[in-house]
């Protein structure tokens, strides 16, 4: 596979562990940095997530591939202008939400050069210095309307995601967004609420410190996520986002009920169900 000089903008925790691994397998040449954050240029100059720190414009001119790793919202924002400005480089972005982006450029006459991708994988950090190395290891990547590309933007997408050892899943952008609905942005919204609910009702930090189980660590943690990646996911993704919440909020209800009604062998039941899990997740 020949190695291309790549623009990664946004070097935070996806960016910076995607350059990491860009270079470890030899699919860069150079890696150049896109940062709206001088803070952030600077460390990812001083940790080697890339080469060199351009302006936007510098980068694409300068690179045969420009991958996007911001917040969704600046991804919709920039994405049209990104496409008027590259030649025949490959334009693809990493982010959790697809149908509003891919519906920003229809039409447009350089939409073929976009793959649209989402690697399955994150951390609540962010910033270069939560990039992590071998972070894509066994973990899927969602490449959406592979059709609506050009065949060798798609195959150097495909070629790269499983060099950086990911397995590929390829679907509609709108089906995509479902599903990460369910599976992704809901673990999300009931990491915030448990975090609030646990700092609304218990007000010695202490005893939080303390006495926090490992399951209640794992099931917090994605409430350390930061809000200016989330907030536009989950304003991108609202519909599916409501619908998988309702569904929640009622199962939330049946275990209320049961504790309310004393109804054990119901709760046994509802708790039977949710050990079908093991069947998919092992």
């Amino acid at each position: 596979m020949e190695r291309k000089r790549i623009a990664v903008v946004g070097v935070g925790l996806i960016g910076g562990s995607l350059a990491l691994q860009l270079n470890e397998k030899g699919l860069a040449s150079r890696i150049i940095g896109v940062e709206a954050s001088d803070t952030h240029a600077k460390q990812a100059l001083e940790l080697g997530l890339v080469d060199e720190i351009l302006t936007m414009d510098a980068a694409i001119a300068a690179s045969d591939v420009v991958i996007l790793a911001i917040p969704v919202d600046s991804i919709v924002e920039i994405l049209p202008s990104i496409l008027d400005k590259i030649d025949q480089q490959i334009l693809i972005d990493l982010g959790s939400t697809k149908s509003a982006l891919v519906a920003n450029v229809d039409g447009h006459p350089k939409r073929k050069r976009y793959v649209p991708a989402h690697p399955m994988w994150g951390t609540e950090y962010s910033g270069p210095a939560a990039a992590v190395r071998g972070a894509f290891e066994n973990k899927a990547v969602v490449i959406c309307n592979p059709e609506a590309a050009d065949a060798d933007a798609v195959e150097w997408t495909r070629n790269m995601f499983r060099k950086i050892g990911m397995h590929l899943i390829e679907m509609d952008a709108h089906d995509h967004d479902l599903h990460a609905a369910y599976v992704s942005h809901i673990s999300h919204i009931t990491s915030f609420a448990l975090a609030n609910t646990v700092l609304e009702k218990e007000r010695e930090d202490q005893a939080i410190f303390e006495m926090a189980s490992a399951g209640f660590e794992s099931t917090v943690r994605l409430a350390k996520s930061n809000p200016n990646m989330w907030v536009p996911i989950l304003m991108q993704n609202r519909e599916n986002v409501l619908d998988v919440l309702n569904e929640h909020i009622a199962q939330l209800r049946k275990f209320k009920s049961c504790l309310e009604k004393e109804n054990w062998e119901y709760l046994r039941e509802l708790m039977e169900d949710a050990n079908r899990i093991r069947r998919i997740l092992g």
